[in-house]
């Protein structure tokens, strides 16, 4: 094409999310363990979680039937679908694949892309490829869908508690709302075995959670410090800072650490000007090796301090997708910027938005992106906190016993699940039947007639 694509960015998002939750301060009496450890220690609230009937294909689809039908997307109008996670049903079918079901009616199978894998990091590695698909010679005109979401499950023990799931599903293309800008990135990656999935038989990942943190505070040191330097070269001869971000949205593993992370950047700020008023109370730690500094609390507790104020302004809004669900892995990031966007709609146009996504192994980035134009009526659509309402609160017994089952019947062929529907949102697509050949069949629960009303093309409801 003659004509490059400008202002490419989010024209909708959606996200789906299970029905069933445990609430967190539950979790604390049923695992024996101090009140707070979940809520205060881990700054979580509830944790949302799949019984059988639901996998990462079933979440998928919901994700992506719901973004299509609440923004009207012509399929035919969709040129580029990718898809960012790490929850893995099959060793050589893309989720794409499935996704594709979704098109089968209008006759639209002229659609790139696939799955991109690495741990918590997939979602932004599709996103970013798809952007740079748009911005080259290979775009056709056409918008794309970016999926970025997983089921984040742990066996018994103090990892439990960090799980969720969710999929969020965004609508990308040219002129948009919401734009990312372009060039403005900073990139850290290394081999590093923090957290793996190395077990196909199981779901449950391999986890060095005190090598984790270190691993996310060393990327965010690069990924700020590359960022800072590339915003310097692109727009602003003078020194870059975070009084130059309004928000901040972090990938979340679970809120503290968000909190610890926020504080980091201004760690960074403060070793390049350590002898700033505003910095004054951090004189003591400024000739510290940066290995010393991950696990220092006294630096620690003077970082949450000091950045307290600019964290409950611009943090705070992002983080209540990851308080409510948990980390979603993929779509962590995501769920951050449409918290933001539900938290913040009437303050965000003409704002800067930074952004840190981190994915074990390790891969990592920061970019930023500007609102432009008001984002009141995908705020509508979306709808969060009144879906977030209308979930249903389990105990940690049944929590138990559902992941129990899980266990049980990965890798499964030849079987039904076993859960009820009712425990589904209306309109939601869920597994029906695994073939002795692992050939997985989908059902939908009762739609509607604005469901109806797209000609999407599945098995049936019920």
């Amino acid at each position: 094409m003659s004509k490059r694509a400008e202002n490419i960015g989010i024209l909708g998002m959606e996200i789906y999310f299970p029905k069933t939750y445990v609430a967190q301060e539950d979790l604390e009496k049923f695992d024996g363990v101090a009140a707070g450890k979940y809520t205060v220690g881990l700054g979580q609230t509830n944790m949302a979680f799949c019984g059988d009937l639901e996998d990462i294909y079933s979440l998928s689809m919901n994700a992506v039937t719901n973004l299509m039908e609440k923004y009207d997307v012509d399929p035919h109008s969709i040129g580029r679908l990718e898809v960012g996670t790490e929850t893995v049903i099959d060793k050589a079918k893309s989720i794409k694949t499935v996704l594709m079901d979704l098109f089968a009616k209008s006759g639209n199978t002229a659609i790139d892309g696939i799955d991109t894998i690495n741990a918590c990091y997939g979602g932004t590695s599709a996103l970013h490829n798809t952007l740079q698909w748009m911005e080259s010679s290979y775009w056709d005109g056409r918008n794309a869908i970016v999926v970025a979401g997983d089921i984040a499950v742990y066996e018994k023990g103090p990892a439990r508690p960090t799980g969720g799931a969710g999929v969020v599903a965004m609508l990308i293309g040219p002129n948009a709302p919401i734009t990312f800008e372009s060039g403005l990135r900073g990139v850290h990656m290394e081999n590093v075995y923090d957290f793996y999935k190395p077990d196909m038989d199981s779901e449950y990942p391999r986890v060095d959670g005190k090598l984790s943190i270190s691993c996310y505070l060393r990327a965010i040191d690069n990924c700020y410090s590359r960022y800072r330097s590339v915003f310097e070269k692109k727009f602003s001869p003078d020194q870059f800072s975070l009084d130059k971000v309004d928000y901040a949205v972090f990938h979340s593993p679970y809120n503290k650490l968000v909190q610890k992370s926020f504080g980091r950047m201004l760690y960074n700020d403060f070793l390049r000007n350590p002898n700033a008023e505003v910095f004054k109370s951090l004189a003591a730690y400024k000739d510290l090796k940066a290995e010393d500094t991950y696990f220092n609390t006294d630096l620690e507790k003077a970082l949450v301090a000091l950045s307290k104020e600019d964290y409950n302004k611009k943090v705070a809004p992002s983080t209540l997708l990851a308080k409510q669900l948990g980390n979603t892995y993929c779509g962590s990031t995501y769920g951050g910027l449409l918290s933001l966007f539900c938290e913040k709609s009437d303050d965000l146009v003409g704002k800067r938005v930074l952004t840190f996504s981190y994915g074990s192994g390790l891969s990592a980035s920061a970019f930023s992106f500007k609102v432009n134009q008001s984002i009141e009526e995908m705020v509508k659509k979306v709808d969060l906190k009144k879906r977030l309402d209308q979930r249903q609160r389990v105990t940690p017994e049944e929590f138990t016993n559902k992941l129990s089952l899980r266990e049980q019947r990965h890798n499964l062929k030849n079987y039904s699940p076993s859960d009820s529907v009712s425990t589904l949102f209306p309109g939601s697509f869920y597994l029906k039947h695994v073939d002795d050949a692992g050939r997985r069949c989908y059902e939908r629960t009762y739609v509607t007639m604005r469901h109806l009303s797209t000609g999407l093309r599945f098995l049936k409801k019920t």
